[in-house]
């Protein structure tokens, strides 16, 4: 791994920060050190992508060759059984109105983060040397005496992998962005008046109840509450048909009878005259 940025400080600057542990740990972006432990210890919340991966370990920095730093560190992960190993050399090189920052070196690891997608593991790690190297250049330039330090954590064991996700601080490109604004509630929005006066609103109030009360008189609560609808929503009732009573089923078929009966006996008669 290859990698060189630019910052607008003189080498000499840089080089007072990177001989302070203290300073460095500072400068680590979203750095969460454990008290009690080596100065750059601790908890770092890395954003890969869509995911984050959370590691706890420890860096040490030394000076090399003069002008060269070397950093080995290790961390595993606070949920899971990944780990990572990191041998960099930090190099300084002079350069017109500042100096660059070259990274040399290699990495290691395995868990959760070599199932990601190699280009993103690759802009996460330049992504955080980028920030590294412009804390350096605010750690030179004072910048960072007038921010805040983060407070130390408590020794490893004391708290758990969730309660340390929640403390972790927000760094940004490293964690997950921050949180969008609240969008104002309407319920909470005062009511403006009616265009109405008072007045106009009691007679309303007033005539809606009486209709109410028309309405209700007379009626239990259980047929107000399955009421037929009423108007152009009402059921249609089904066809009736009208059935003849028993009687008159066969007063026809008797009276033809009848009369069959007396054509007959009237024409005997002519007969025998």
């Amino acid at each position: 791994m290859e990698h060189e940025v630019f910052v607008p400080v003189p080498a000499e600057r840089l080089r007072e920060v990177l001989d302070d542990p203290a300073r460095v740990a500072r400068a680590v972006p979203g750095l969460q050190q454990d008290a009690g432990a080596e100065p750059v210890a601790g908890r770092l919340k890395i954003r890969v992508g869509s995911h984050s991966v959370t590691y706890r370990g420890a860096v040490r920095v030394s000076r090399r060759d003069g002008a060269a730093y070397a950093v080995e560190g290790e961390a595993e992960e606070s949920r899971g059984s990944g780990s990572v190993k990191l041998s960099l050399r930090i190099a300084l090189r002079e350069a017109e109105d500042g100096c660059t920052v070259v990274y040399d070196g290699t990495a290691s690891a395995d868990g959760r983060i070599k199932d990601l997608p190699a280009d993103a593991v690759e802009s996460a790690v330049i992504r955080l040397l980028d920030r590294f190297a412009e804390h350096l250049a605010a750690a030179a330039t004072g910048a960072d005496d007038e921010a805040p330090a983060s407070p130390p954590r408590a020794p490893s064991g004391q708290d758990t992998g969730a309660e340390a996700e929640e403390k972790a601080p927000a760094d940004p490109g490293l964690t997950e962005e921050s949180p969008a604004p609240e969008r104002p509630s309407a319920f909470g929005a005062d009511v403006p008046p009616s265009s109405l006066g008072p007045a106009a609103e009691d007679e309303e109030d007033i005539a809606e109840a009486a209709h109410a009360r028309r309405t209700m008189i007379g009626r239990s609560a259980e047929e107000v509450d399955h009421a037929p609808p009423r108007g152009r929503y009402a059921p249609v009732p089904a066809p009736q048909t009208v059935t003849p009573p028993g009687p008159l089923r066969w007063a026809a078929p008797a009276a033809a009878l009848a009369l069959a009966s007396a054509v007959v006996a009237v024409r005997a008669l002519r007969r025998r005259r």
